[in-house]
């Protein structure tokens, strides 16, 4: 049994530490949501939509413990929310299936090998978008940023950004693009009044 949207609004709210990172984090979920939404549409894959739903809606619940009390952002390393949203839905006693939304979807997949060559402040495992939803929801987050302002990423804007890690991440972003071809950002921009690079 999945969460509703109500049930993830709620939980969004309920760790957010205000309006103004409630909003932040919770519009770029509901756009990775419309993203996937998108590609799973035009693709005919055969995913299941409801679990990639969920999945988008929560894939970025531990970004608020980056937060302090009155919104003000922590000097945690942004790499570790992932890891955190794993422990947040845990702690809610949601499944693994939906926690690995969270700890499954930073950059194009982290290995073992990427944490300890990088020297990165997470538990030393492989953080790898395994199921189709899984790599549906990581990708789709690939074309949004909660950057100040937000904005809409194309496909070469972050295959240049993840490029810094190694031709393999680049490589692996083509075929994402293979699989699940490129989403139609500018009625998302309109929408949503964030910019496009």
């Amino acid at each position: 049994m999945l969460p509703t949207v109500d049930d993830i609004r709620a939980l969004h709210e309920k760790y957010a530490p205000t309006r103004e990172v409630l909003d932040l984090v919770y519009t770029h979920c509901e756009i990775v949501w419309q993203v996937a939404e998108q590609l799973l549409a035009a693709g005919g894959h055969r995913l299941d939509a409801a679990l990639v739903r969920a999945g988008a809606l929560l894939h970025d619940i531990g970004v608020y413990r980056l937060y302090d009390d009155a919104g003000r952002r922590l000097p945690d390393a942004y790499i570790r929310h992932g890891v955190l949203g794993d422990e947040i839905l845990r702690q809610e006693g949601f499944p693994e299936r939906l926690r690995r939304f969270c700890s499954c979807h930073t950059g194009v997949g982290l290995t073992r090998h990427d944490v300890e060559r990088q020297g990165l402040p997470l538990p030393v495992a492989d953080y790898v978008a395994e199921t189709g939803e899984e790599q549906l929801v990581m990708y789709a987050d690939k074309f949004h940023t909660k950057t100040t302002p937000p904005a809409f990423l194309s496909f070469d804007a972050y295959a240049a950004h993840v490029g810094r890690f190694g031709t393999e991440k680049v490589a692996a972003f083509h075929a994402l693009r293979d699989r699940f071809g490129e989403p139609d950002l500018a009625p998302l921009s309109a929408r949503y009044g964030h910019a496009r690079t």
